[in-house]
């Protein structure tokens, strides 16, 4: 009875001898594969030209088609099936040959079944990282140049639903979320989706001047307003006429500069230091922090008047942790853009890299990652980005760390079921890969399972 209860691969074993055919479609079948059969090369050759394999098990001496002859199509037809030749007639010319010719491996008959199941099960996991690759990599190639939020998750294609549809208004906006989740970037999104995209789009991060230096930044001056104001000069506000101005930070910024924002705001128009004209202004104000604003608001640090007025659309960035199933197509998008920036051919993220990038916290949110890959592809000598090439600390993090919740320090019982668990979804369920990395055998793994969910 097959006791896997998820789709494990899809095999095409060929050999021209029916019993060696049998016998090995009836072991893998069993050990949870789908499993098709064929006797001869030419019929072998058919049946992969009209479906998709993963692991294709061949004999290599067969009469009119040989093993040879099946790999090369094989190959021709999908590159990332692995091809895995067999043969009772072993030389080292033949073993050489196959593996130059792109084969997966090669295995001497007569074999042990456990030998066969270890290699496919590896080799499965080998096509179905290449694959996600793939489409990682077309995913990325479909993305056209512009401000772009990249994300798959539903959470985050909401959150850009509710944006593209405030973006042709004129209201103003309000977007929270931990430094480095892309807040000038969602800003900009709605910004090239308004009617203004045609207009300007200026950015000042108000936690990087202070008070006076802020308000000569955003209010600008006339002649003379100050001792070193030697001309009169436009703020960001007037900069922005027209198009959009967005406030980094904006919980930085002091009680006073807030009041004078809110009559800006208030009013559309702007008086610049030294003088007493007042200069008409249309923007669009989207305002950004890392803070919870309204905490703020109860504790004084920030005017409630001015959070009504940014508030009128409040849009919250997950940290990158809640979206992780982002990071493989975030870190190929910036694999593409840095690399091409540097002039390097970097195009492949190998699986243990891509491994320890989606297992890690990333306090630094998306920037993070994207300075990660910048640091893999400034070291990289080669097309492939390695794990090697990632931060000494993000290499020592993927070593599993007993947490302690709350005050209590977990068992070792709850421990090995949170490590089982972790392995589990690094294989994506396969059980015998699983069982191998853990150094039990299956049946041991299943007990395991079993007395987890019953103490549950």
């Amino acid at each position: 009875m097959n006791e896997h209860n998820q789709d494990q691969g899809k095999l095409l074993v060929i050999d021209d001898e029916p019993m060696a055919v049998e016998n090995l479609a009836h072991a893998l079948n069993k050990a949870g594969y789908e499993v098709i059969s064929r006797t001869s090369g030419p019929s072998g050759i058919k049946a992969l030209e009209q479906d998709r394999y993963d692991v294709i098990l061949t004999d290599l001496r067969m009469e009119k088609a040989d093993g040879m002859a099946v790999l090369e199509r094989a190959l021709e037809v999908d590159p990332d099936t692995a091809v895995v030749i067999i043969t009772g007639y072993a030389t080292l010319d033949s073993a050489v040959q196959a593996i130059k010719s792109g084969a997966y491996y090669y295995i001497t008959k007569p074999f042990r079944l456990d030998e066969v199941r270890k290699i496919v099960a590896n080799a499965i996991e080998g096509v179905r990282l290449k694959r996600e690759n793939r489409q990682l990599r077309d995913q990325v190639n479909k993305i056209k140049p512009g401000p772009h939020i990249i994300t798959q998750d539903p959470d985050m294609q909401r959150l850009l639903e509710t944006a593209s549809q405030i973006a042709p208004t004129d209201c103003n906006v309000l977007i929270s979320g931990e430094t480095g989740t892309g807040k000038e970037l969602l800003a900009r999104f709605i910004h090239t989706n308004s009617h203004r995209a045609e207009k300007p789009f200026v950015a000042v991060n108000c936690g990087a001047f202070q008070e006076d230096l802020l308000a000569n930044e955003l209010f600008g001056h006339e002649k003379g307003a100050y001792t070193d104001a030697g001309e009169a000069r436009a703020g960001l506000i007037e900069a922005a006429n027209g198009g959009t101005l967005f406030l980094d930070e904006i919980a930085e910024m002091s009680l006073t500069m807030q009041t004078k924002l809110l009559r800006v705001i208030q009013e559309q128009e702007v008086q610049r230091l030294g003088s007493t004209k007042l200069f008409p202004v249309n923007v669009r104000f989207v305002a950004a922090t890392n803070r919870e604003l309204r905490n703020e608001v109860a504790s004084g640090r920030f005017r409630q008047d001015l959070f009504f007025r940014l508030d009128v659309v409040s849009l919250h960035l997950p940290p990158l942790v809640e979206r992780r199933d982002d990071i493989p197509l975030l870190a190929y998008y910036f694999l593409k853009k840095i690399a091409k920036r540097m002039g390097r051919e970097v195009e492949n993220i190998e699986p243990e890299a891509m491994m320890l990038l989606t297992e890690y916290d990333y306090p630094g949110n998306v920037r993070e990652l994207e300075n990660m890959i910048e640091r893999g592809v400034a070291l990289a000598n080669e097309k492939e980005f390695t794990a090697s090439l990632l931060p000494p600390l993000l290499v020592e993090r993927a070593i599993h760390v007993v947490r302690q919740t709350g005050d209590r320090l977990p068992t070792l019982e709850e421990r090995e079921n949170d490590y089982i668990k972790w392995v589990l979804k690094h294989t994506k369920g396969n059980r015998t890969r699983a069982a191998e990395i853990l150094g039990i055998d299956r049946v041991s793994l299943w007990r395991k399972l079993k007395t987890f969910e019953d103490s549950n």
